[in-house]
């Protein structure tokens, strides 16, 4: 059983595969939360709107009636199966502050995500160090606590990725290490989580 709590994941695998790999960008394009009742996954239609939801998880649970219109009895939005790349966020995780935004990047060979934050100036910020000397150098930021800024990145779901992917450092059944690329990629999505 997964976890009860919301996944933001990325696209579906019709369009990972291709000679355009190089180009696409390996982004969460759908976000999702499932409901604590019935288990089912409901697609959160804004970034914002998931964060808010991802950071509360622990005191106020996800139920399909937060979404209007929408019940324990509807069918699911989306189904958690290999269609697609998934990746559960760590619940609790603070929204991103106000201006800014924040991205996860899934590397090609499906072996981690990167975060970065884009200040409201559009200055990326790859780590701790960086947003806190971009702090300290814009005093109209000074209200924002660093503490509010995270590069936790969600876990990938081994069971979601393409089986043609070869990943870092992993090995054969023969036991010999497999190489470094892969022609499985993750297309373009546009979401900032």
């Amino acid at each position: 059983m997964e976890d009860k709590q919301e996944t933001p994941k990325t696209t579906s695998k019709k369009s990972r595969t291709g000679a355009a790999a190089g180009a696409a960008k390996r982004s969460i394009d759908t976000y999702a939360a499932q409901c604590e009742k019935c288990l089912k996954w409901r697609v959160i239609d804004m970034a914002e709107e998931y964060e808010e939801i991802r950071s509360k998880i622990t005191e106020k649970p996800f139920v399909c009636e937060q979404r209007p219109g929408v019940s324990c009895k509807d069918p699911a939005d989306i189904e958690y199966d290999d269609t697609r790349v998934w990746v559960i966020d760590r619940p609790g995780l603070p929204k991103t502050p106000e201006g800014f935004q924040r991205s996860l990047l899934l590397r090609r060979d499906f072996s981690k995500m990167d975060a970065h934050y884009v200040t409201p100036t559009g200055k990326k910020l790859r780590t701790r160090n960086e947003v806190a000397s971009f702090l300290e150098a814009n005093p109209e930021y000074s209200d924002v606590p660093l503490s509010e800024f995270t590069f936790t990145v969600p876990k990938i779901m081994d069971d979601t990725i393409p089986e043609d992917v070869v990943r870092k450092g992993s090995a054969t059944a023969d036991g010999k290490k497999r190489g470094k690329t892969s022609k499985a990629v993750v297309s373009a999505g546009t979401a900032g989580d």
